[in-house]
């Protein structure tokens, strides 16, 4: 079954994006009906907790690992900035816009982490090799997308069988007022969007920092969902004292809060830690369009949103700019293996030169003499 071995991680982060797409969509169409943000937030950080605190306790029990006051800070910021922060600016700038284009804005994530890794001295960046080079260029074009996909809406490419304003329950009006509306919408929305990826940036920092000093997966997202759950819920009640918006609206809201716990924040999770120990960051990082593309799929299907040409030009720019990226991380990882290897053939190298001078040093010193 060496095939199956072979394609196991392959197959499997694609269920892993899809399950995010699914989640995404769920949540456009709850937050079309006028769920809170935080609420679903807390809902959905509580049952990732409760879900992935028994396979913690089962999968790391013989793993020692203490809990010092420095991880607890760094699982508490895990929480805020991985978690708390991101998911609730990413609900403001999908309220405002679509599924498909909201998905969009994480694909500038690695450009963002590259950036932020330099200031804080995490990534080293030579201009004089190809590596470089390529990270630099794929950083400019991911931001030229993102502010493409901001600031240029264009025509629509493919109409929907269905009105979107019946979808998502706004009256009809004059279409030059509905249009000036939805550029409005797409432009705060875009805003959110570049904020929640810039955080979702900040929390692999955060991350690098907490791998080297907490080294159980499951646990560590356990207390992340936590940490998460209670800072929602605080922020809620700070924000709304409207104690009528924690009760959960239909079967809806309560499916999307338990698949977005279990499935988004939960069997992803520990699928995407899977396939990082299994093929490396890269290959994790290189299949996220899948997600824009299952999303737009099941966005256009399902909710009937129109996918405007602006999106899809800026789209494919920030893509090619990841890969870009991604191809320069990967140079950048063979070269540090290379380099290495050379080093080792040049002290064998050395080390046989020296044995050889001794030896017939050696030799000379016994010659008998004439």
């Amino acid at each position: 079954m060496v095939w199956c071995e072979k394609w196991k991680p392959v197959i499997l982060i694609l269920f892993i994006y899809l399950g995010f797409s699914v989640v995404n969509l769920l949540f456009k169409a709850v937050l079309s009906k006028g769920a809170n943000h935080l609420v679903l937030i807390t809902y959905r950080q509580s049952a990732s907790a409760v879900f992935l605190t028994p396979i913690a306790c089962f999968l790391e029990r013989k793993e020692e690992a203490s809990l010092t006051t420095r991880i607890l800070c760094y699982l508490f910021l895990s929480g805020l900035f991985g978690a708390t922060l991101t998911q609730y600016l990413f609900l403001l700038g999908l309220q405002h816009t679509s599924a498909a284009f909201a998905s969009a804005f994480f694909n500038m994530t690695p450009a963002t982490t590259f950036l932020m890794a330099l200031v804080f001295r995490q990534e080293k960046l030579n201009l004089k090799n190809k590596a470089g080079k390529a990270k630099v260029l794929g950083s400019v074009a991911c931001l030229g997308g993102v502010l493409t996909l901001a600031l240029y809406q264009g025509f629509p490419l493919i109409k929907p069988p269905h009105s979107p304003a019946l979808i998502n329950g706004a009256g009809d009006g004059d279409p030059k007022t509905s249009g000036k509306k939805s550029a409005e919408n797409y432009m705060f929305g875009s805003i959110f969007l570049i904020s929640s990826a810039t955080v979702w940036s900040s929390w692999f920092i955060i991350q690098a920092e907490i791998g080297k000093i907490y080294t159980r997966k499951c646990s560590s997202t356990a207390f992340m969902s936590f940490f998460s759950a209670i800072q929602s819920a605080a922020l809620c009640s700070a924000i709304n004292c409207d104690l009528s918006v924690w009760l959960l609206k239909g079967k809806l809201q309560t499916v999307t809060v338990i698949v977005a716990g279990v499935v988004g924040s939960g069997l992803c999770y520990v699928g995407m830690s899977w396939c990082v120990e299994q093929r490396g960051p890269v290959f994790t990082a290189a299949f996220s369009p899948f997600m824009q593309i299952f999303v737009g799929i099941l966005d256009l299907i399902f909710l009937h949103e129109e996918i405007y040409f602006g999106s899809l030009i800026g789209s494919i720019t920030v893509v090619s700019g990841l890969y870009t990226i991604l191809w320069g991380k990967s140079r950048e990882l063979k070269e540090k293996v290379i380099k290495p290897d050379e080093a080792l053939k040049e002290d064998n190298r050395t080390s046989c030169s020296s044995c050889t001078v001794q030896v017939d040093a050696d030799s000379k010193c016994h010659l008998p003499a004439p």
